[in-house]
């Protein structure tokens, strides 16, 4: 089987380190996908400004291949329980590719381009194929999750100083994502040294913080470009 990207995704997330574990997570976290090489043709849009959500299927292009594991261990279950990899999201699967459900914000025709909200997506990431949401059949409610419905998952409580936004010239309408997407706590599962600073690239900045117990700390916020 052959496949062939169709778009690129362009996000404020600049690296794997930071997605969301789950598209939704961070509804206000912007997007677009926009269509590459032969798919470049506004005619491939027509419709999709008629629905509000849409499935993403894309490449996990930033893993290493590893070769197959049957299990994975999930960060819900705190990186230290394994379960079959069938029965998880884990990116680390037989074939790198993910699925995701976003909300359709505007259609670009003109640049065949589509503008979406609530990805779990890095910049650059390769789209493989997408498909319009169907409420009747996709939407199921009342049903068993596995895992998911015994383990629960508690946000982080982010606090980002007024100084440092404001010192970072950091742009104030990406201000409510970076906190959606700290909240969700980026670090690895195993990771709980309350003093270790974790970096991650956000809209061009880099956004360093710490967490102590429940409580996620910005302490600085640099431009990229003076970091790099």
């Amino acid at each position: 089987m052959s496949i062939e990207p169709i778009a690129v995704f362009r996000s404020p997330l600049g690296d794997k380190f930071g997605v969301p574990r789950q598209s939704g997570l961070a509804p206000s976290l912007d997007g677009r996908i926009e269509l590459t090489g032969r798919f470049r043709n506004p005619d491939a849009l027509r419709g999709m400004e008629g629905f509000d959500y849409i499935w993403l299927l894309w490449s996990f292009d930033r893993n290493p291949d590893n070769g197959f594991s049957p299990t994975v261990r999930p960060p819900r279950l705190g990186g230290n329980e394994r379960i079959g990899v069938f029965a998880s999201r884990s990116p680390f699967r037989p074939n790198g590719i993910g699925i995701s459900s976003v909300r359709v914000e505007s259609v670009d025709f003109e640049h065949c381009a589509i503008n979406v909200t609530g990805a779990d997506l890095a910049d650059g990431t390769p789209i493989i194929d997408i498909k319009p949401y169907i409420e009747y059949t996709d939407a199921h409610t009342g049903i068993r999750n596995g895992f998911v419905d015994t383990n629960e998952w508690t946000d982080l409580r982010v606090s980002i100083s007024e100084d440092i936004l404001e010192s970072s010239a950091f742009p104030a309408d990406k201000v409510q994502s970076l906190k959606e997407i700290l909240a969700l706590d980026p670090r690895p599962a195993y990771h709980g040294n309350p003093a270790k600073v974790y970096g991650m690239d956000f809209a061009g900045f880099d956004i360093k913080f710490k967490v102590n117990g429940n409580n996620l700390t910005v302490v600085a916020i640099f431009p990229i470009k003076q970091t790099r």
